[in-house]
């Protein structure tokens, strides 16, 4: 018995010490999880107040680096400049700006060329880099992407040099003849022949201007302000009617059909000089006692139904380099034969404007040697009102891309206007 009484004292005793031993510990775990370390003094800094409300509203890309150089914020456009990557800033001169200034405490600036990611062409991305403290231990990095402010600014200096350019071969051809007359004051023979060919650059010089000024307005003005539905039968007869003369001297054929009862809707006049250029490019383009075709049709669209009018020409076509840039300002597939025609350069550069503005586009088919056909696509008048009116904004940007069709589906068979 008292050998039994002292076993259980024993093992009353040790359990005892066992528990007591377990309290300790467990007590001296909670204790060290609660005591700040020096690992998480760095893991889990704490933005200041206010901070995390404002980086969220800036248009700007956000990044707050730590001590270690650890993400601590990142706004959802920095990940889509590819500025932050598994959690570190990826991009090595903002990085070195960063420890700069959390080394000296001094704001940092840096415009840099950046290679666009998901694109396999080379294509810079245009950013400006600022670096500021953030309190005593963060750094704060603001990205501005300037990639689109970059490529406007060079589209207006291409289009005030090209413009310069355009307006000083006529100016200089008017000062030459003009000089060329008074010497030949004597000659009565000469002084024609030198004032016809003035009245020609002075021509030159007018349409040109006139076309500034309409490319100014389409791009300026909001076509459906002032919308209403538009025949495009009566839209095509005021082109053909506009070119009858040039396609007379030239003997060409000029045909229209499948526009009767059909309507867009937009700017009346917006869309007649948009079909006009059109037309009078197919003209001044083709061979004498060929033939300009325009058809119209209606086309099934998931938004409602457009209406397609194709102009088509018999003339030398157009190469695949040359139709990538054909609606570009001043763009001339060939420079001395728009001389010959008195070509600006800035019809298509207009029917690209139209379209986009009323919510349509204009595309291209052509073959070199076998001729070419425009296609103006917009919105029929009616149950694609609503689509029509919202067009998207046009920038002023000059590289507005050409859209070839894959294929060229061709309209019915135009018939010869009497």
């Amino acid at each position: 018995m008292d050998v039994n009484a002292a076993v259980a004292a024993a093992a009353a005793i040790a359990g005892v010490l066992t528990g007591v031993i377990a309290m300790l510990a467990f007590r001296w775990s909670e204790r060290e999880q609660k005591r700040p370390t020096r690992t998480s003094l760095h893991t889990d800094p704490v933005l200041p107040p206010g901070v995390d409300t404002v980086l969220s509203v800036l248009r700007s890309s956000a990044v707050v680096l730590d001590e270690a150089d650890a993400v601590v914020k990142a706004s959802s456009a920095a990940y889509a400049l590819g500025l932050v990557r598994g959690g570190k800033l990826s991009v090595e001169p903002m990085l070195q700006m960063a420890r700069d200034t959390r080394r000296d405490g001094e704001i940092r600036q840096v415009e840099l060329d950046l290679p666009r990611r998901g694109t396999g062409r080379g294509e810079a991305l245009a950013v400006s880099a600022r670096v500021a403290p953030l309190g005593s231990r963060l750094v704060l990095l603001l990205v501005e992407d300037l990639t689109e402010a970059r490529r406007i600014e060079a589209v207006r200096r291409d289009f005030v040099a090209n413009v310069s350019h355009e307006l000083k071969t006529p100016v200089g051809a008017l000062s030459l003849l003009s000089e060329a007359v008074m010497d030949a004051s004597d000659d009565p023979e000469a002084v024609q022949r030198f004032a016809g060919r003035m009245q020609i650059e002075a021509t030159r010089l007018t349409n040109l201007v006139q076309e500034l000024i309409d490319l100014s307005r389409v791009q300026n003005d909001d076509p459906l302000e002032d919308a209403e539905p538009v025949r495009v039968d009566e839209l095509v007869a005021e082109a053909i009617d506009r070119c009858r003369h040039q396609a007379g001297t030239k003997q060409i054929t000029m045909a229209a059909a499948g526009a009767a009862e059909l309507r867009v809707w937009g700017n009346r006049g917006q869309l007649a000089a948009a079909l006009g250029n059109l037309v009078e490019n197919a003209v001044n383009y083709s061979p004498a006692r060929t033939r300009v075709g325009i058809a119209a049709r209606r086309v099934s669209a998931p938004g409602g139904d457009h209406i397609e009018v194709a102009v088509t020409d018999q003339g030398i076509g157009i190469s695949d380099k040359d139709k990538e840039r054909i609606f570009e300002r001043f763009y001339r597939v060939d420079p001395a034969r728009s001389r010959q025609t008195g070509g600006t350069g800035l019809g298509l550069a207009i029917v690209k404007h139209v379209a986009a503005s009323h919510g349509g586009e204009v595309t291209v088919w052509s073959s070199e040697g076998q001729g070419s056909t425009f296609t103006l696509r917009l919105p029929e008048a009616g149950a694609a009102r609503d689509r029509a009116l919202q067009h998207p904004d046009l920038d002023d940007e000059d590289g507005l891309s050409t859209t070839e069709s894959a294929s060229y589906d061709p309209l019915p068979a135009p018939e010869v206007l009497p």
